[in-house]
């Protein structure tokens, strides 16, 4: 049985050389003009995922 990718997931998501998962920082598309500078600033960084996460997470990828 062949396993598929879950393509919304696999657009999120960026896997690393040594398999880390990155991914952008949630609360940045709109209603930005509320927030101060520094939340601004915080929020355009892209985050690794925790690793009690990934292993759920590579479930998805499967040929990353």
């Amino acid at each position: 049985m062949k396993l598929k990718t879950n393509k919304s997931f696999a657009k999120r998501i960026k896997v690393t050389a040594r398999k880390k998962l990155l991914h952008r920082a949630k609360g940045q598309d709109h209603f930005n003009a509320k927030q101060p500078g520094k939340t601004t600033r915080r929020l355009h960084k892209i985050i690794s995922i925790a690793k009690v996460d990934q292993k759920n997470i590579k479930r998805y990828l499967p040929y990353k």
